[in-house]
């Protein structure tokens, strides 16, 4: 039999064996508890964000076997989480005069940038971290202070180029 891909997305550090995924597990052949434990463990540093998770089940062997593969959340939840959101924004982005919900320093969003690099299209990391000042913008998130269309000269004049690298 060939292998079975469960792709999921769960609360890091608190799936739990609701009607989706035990309607998927069960047939599988796996224990759902054994499977419930590892994406809980492999997503506990996501707590509270939404992760993306594929269980994959090798049902050739007998008692089936799995394995879990943890993507990462998306760019704005790793920016909300890392300003200290912890509700949704209901304010309608880019409106003028919209408050902002946090600042967020170049070395942060450089730390959240290189962890999202394989998903990313940039082919530098200085060119991502422009990409992920535009999700600040989106957000009402400012970047070292600055509203996050202002830091990108900033950024093109090498000043945090040594972040980047």
């Amino acid at each position: 039999m060939a292998k079975l891909v469960i792709p999921i997305m769960v609360d890091g550090g608190k799936a739990v064996a609701g009607a989706t995924l035990g309607s998927s597990l069960g047939p599988a052949g796996v224990n759902i508890s054994d499977v419930l434990a590892k994406i809980n463990e492999k997503t506990k540093d996501f707590e509270g964000m939404q992760v993306p998770v594929k269980i994959i089940v090798d049902r050739s062997s007998r008692p089936a076997t799995f394995e879990i593969e943890v993507g990462t959340p998306p760019m704005a939840a790793l920016i909300k989480k890392e300003v200290g959101v912890t509700t949704p924004v209901k304010e309608e982005a880019g409106v003028k005069g919209k408050k902002t919900i946090g600042n967020i320093s170049i070395p942060a969003l450089t730390k959240i940038t290189k962890s999202k690099m394989d998903s990313s299209l940039a082919k530098t990391v200085k060119l991502a971290v422009k990409e992920a000042c535009g999700t600040c913008l989106s957000l009402g998130v400012t970047v070292e202070g600055e509203n996050p269309k202002e830091i990108f000269p900033v950024i093109d004049s090498g000043k945090y180029d040594k972040e980047f690298n």
